[in-house]
This record gives structure tokens, sequence and C-alpha cells, in this order.
């Protein structure tokens, strides 16, 4: 098996059995009505962008969207099985645009060819209100299938991506990053986090075993962050890089002690950012967490302006993105 290619299962949970009884087969229908069969390939545009693990991810949240919604009765009911139409996707809002690769995904698991779509601009744009930002062409009750799930991946992950923005922006000139957490929503954070990328921010780490976090639950369980390091690094060979959590100076000097790779000052203001910062060395990695906001962000960046952090991490930018405004408008062929 490839990058580009896993085996894929979609039926939707209880259509078949709804379709039965009210007369409605797929046998009627030119188009799968509910799923593709496998195997499926990953479009090349989605793969190019997103891991084959995030792909995966995305496949199984259309797969369930897919089946949350169940057959479109409504739409079936209403347009001829070969009726085309052409649509096209258009902000309604100033909004940074994300989301665009995964349309050929959610076209393809519906059924549609990848290239029934263009895009009008590119993946991360800004945009105003008005702008059409991509066009579709198809069987009018395949674009209606596809149509709240291509709308709700967008509008969510560019309100990420605008969320996102709004903080990076504050740390313009100040030399530290922005991070996301992974206060993502479940199924949901490898997009988050590609959201997160695209609208210019940094991810920090995508699951439990890229980095190993020493927050207080475990320091107060070890009975120490000299023995929790010490567990960690007799335990994993190699040893995926350590960040410790730290609440006090004490802490911090005892995380330095250990040559953790990454300190996290948690819950600190300026004042306390100011006396801690310069405890880290520079081959040591600090992060400023917690409680973060827009009014607080830069301020907390130039507490010590001969150490600054590193990193700061908002887990804001995903959990409290709001979403941003899009909609679909559909044209029916006439001829």
């Amino acid at each position: 098996m490839t990058k580009d290619d896993f085996e894929y299962h979609a039926p939707a949970a209880g259509a078949s059995s709804v379709m039965t009884e009210i007369g409605v087969t797929e046998s009627d229908f030119p188009y799968p009505v509910l799923h593709v069969e496998e195997p499926f390939s990953v479009p090349a545009d989605t793969a190019a962008v997103l891991s084959p693990t995030a792909c995966r991810f995305a496949a199984d949240l259309i797969r369930m969207a897919l089946e949350e919604d169940g057959p479109d009765l409504t739409s079936l009911g209403i347009f001829p099985p070969l009726e085309m139409s052409s649509a096209y996707i258009v902000a309604k809002q100033r909004t940074v645009v994300v989301g665009l690769p995964l349309i050929s995904l959610v076209l393809s698991i519906v059924g549609m060819p990848v290239d029934a779509w263009t895009a009008e601009v590119e993946e991360g744009a800004v945009v105003e209100n008005g702008t059409v930002v991509v066009r579709l062409h198809g069987y009018t009750n395949q674009l209606l299938k596809a149509e709240r799930i291509i709308l709700n991946l967008m509008t969510h992950l560019s309100g990420v991506g605008n969320l996102t923005q709004e903080y990076a922006s504050k740390l313009e000139g100040t030399g530290v990053r922005l991070l996301d957490t992974r206060k993502t929503l479940p199924g949901h954070r490898y997009l988050e986090k590609y959201a997160v990328r695209v609208a210019g921010g940094c991810n920090h780490r995508m699951n439990l075993t890229d980095m190993l976090m020493i927050k207080d639950n475990h320091i107060d369980a070890a009975g120490s962050i000299t023995k929790a390091v010490g567990a960690l690094r007799a335990k994993y060979s190699p040893c995926p890089p350590i960040e410790v959590e730290c609440r006090n100076n004490e802490e911090v000097l005892e995380a330095v002690a250990c040559r953790a790779d990454r300190i996290m000052l948690d819950n600190m203001g300026p004042a306390q950012l100011a006396s801690a910062l310069p405890l880290i060395p520079r081959d040591i990695e600090a992060e400023i967490s917690g409680g973060v906001t827009l009014d607080t962000i830069r301020e907390l960046a130039l507490a010590c302006p001969e150490r600054p952090a590193d990193f700061i991490s908002v887990g804001r930018i995903t959990h409290s993105a709001p979403s941003a405004d899009f909609s679909m408008k559909m044209d029916r062929c006439t001829a």
C-alpha cells in the first residue's frame, strides 16, 4: 500500500433500509448515491499537503459526515438523476481560505471526478467579502450531497486560520513563534493543525509520541522532575524529546539541570517570566503557555527581551475559533 492509497469503507448507517422501504435503490442512479467502492485513492492535491495519516483521518471524517446525513431524499426526489449543475463557493466575509485541497477528497468519496472543481484563489489567500473562491460542476444530486461537507470543513478550518493569523500578527517583530496545542476537536487534529500551518503558526506535537511532556501530575506522582525525567530516559532508547512544565523558578532550575529539551513556563505573568526565562540556556527551548489571550500575548512575548521565549502556545486558536462564513450557490444546467 502506498501513501496515496488505502482501503475505504463507507456504508451509510441505516441508509439502505430506509431507501428500500420507500422503493429507492442505488441502481436507479448512474453514480454512487452513498459511497464509493473500495479501494479508495487519495487525490494528488490532497496528498501533496497532508500526510498519509492526516489523509486517513480526513477520509474518516468525510465518511462519518456521509453516514450522519444518510441519503439526500429531498434532492433525489426533486432532481432527475442525470441533471447537471454548476456551482460556486463564495466568501461572505473577509477571511483566509483554508481547506481547498480537501475538496478533491470530498468529491472522490461522494463519487465525483476530482477535476469537477477549480480554485479561483490560492490556499491560504486572504479574500474579501463576495469573492468567489471555488467553482464546481457535475450531477446536481452529487453537488448537493457534497455541499455541506465541503462547507463544514472550509468554514471551520478557515476560522482556525483567521484566529491563528490574529495571534501570529501580535508576535510580529518579537522573534517568538506561535504554537498550537492538542486542544483540538476529536478526529480533527491533523486538519486543524494543517490550518494553523497555512495561516502562519507552528505545530506543537501531533500526538503523545512526538514529544514526552512532563506535567504537574507526572511530577507529583514521580516525586520530582529529576525522577520523572530519569524514568523516561531509562524506559525509552532512543528517548523522544522531553518537555517539562514548570510552575516556578525552582522547577525551572531543576528542569535545566536535567537537560530537558524544552521547558514550558506555565501560567506565568510578565514579572515571573522576566525572572524565569534568563534561567533557561539558549540550547534549551523555552515555551510560554497558559491563559494566553490576544490582549496579553505580545506583553508576554516581550517580558524578557534579553532571553525571549522560543514559543508561545495557544489552545484558543483551535478550540475557540469562530467559523468563517462561506456559502455555495448553484445554477442548474438547462441544456
